[in-house]
């Protein structure tokens, strides 16, 4: 596996590996040995898979309060799409930036989202499949979300919204 930071301090790129042979192909999809040497958390508790049948659907974007904050693993498994982590740390430098990156089953990358990011994701194909792993048992009295269209935000969307939940709409506008 190879981590690459993004922007944000503490997200990272990690590209597995692939190896192809006449069977076609093998990937590591987690090592915590590897998470280990590279300072990730790597004691996940559930995982969970959601799929988006239209192509342009955004889910997200979503984060737990503390104390039931939570890192994530994000992997596209089926189609593509594009994922984006919001810094919302207030003592980080980088505050209320947001960073993007095309996941694809293709291109076998995943994406390391830390405590203190919002995390979201637009389906760039229809039936795309995503897959994550998470730190911390889902706790509903403790979630947050940001706007996917917040100007504070800018988050610049690769397709036309197509669809997108209510309650995902309806989060309150940041202000600063």
């Amino acid at each position: 596996m190879i981590f690459t930071p993004t922007p944000l301090s503490g997200a990272f790129l990690i590209n597995s590996e692939p190896r192809f042979d006449e069977r076609g192909l093998f990937i590591r999809a987690f090592c915590a040995r590897e998470f280990k040497a590279n300072g990730l958390k790597n004691s996940f508790v559930q995982a969970n898979i959601s799929t988006n049948s239209f192509a342009g659907t955004v889910r997200g974007l979503h984060f737990q309060r503390n104390p039931h904050a939570e890192d994530k693993l994000v992997r596209c498994i089926k189609g593509s799409i594009f994922d984006v982590i919001v810094d919302l740390r207030e003592e980080s430098p980088t505050f209320l930036q947001w960073f993007g990156s095309e996941l694809s089953e293709g291109n076998c990358q995943m994406m390391y989202v830390p405590k203190g990011f919002a995390h979201g994701y637009q389906s760039l194909d229809e039936d795309a499949t995503v897959s994550y792993m998470v730190t911390a048992y889902y706790q509903p009295s403790f979630e947050g979300g940001c706007r996917f269209d917040d100007p504070v935000l800018a988050i610049r969307w690769p397709r036309t919204i197509t669809g997108i939940s209510e309650k995902d709409a309806k989060w309150p506008l940041m202000s600063r």
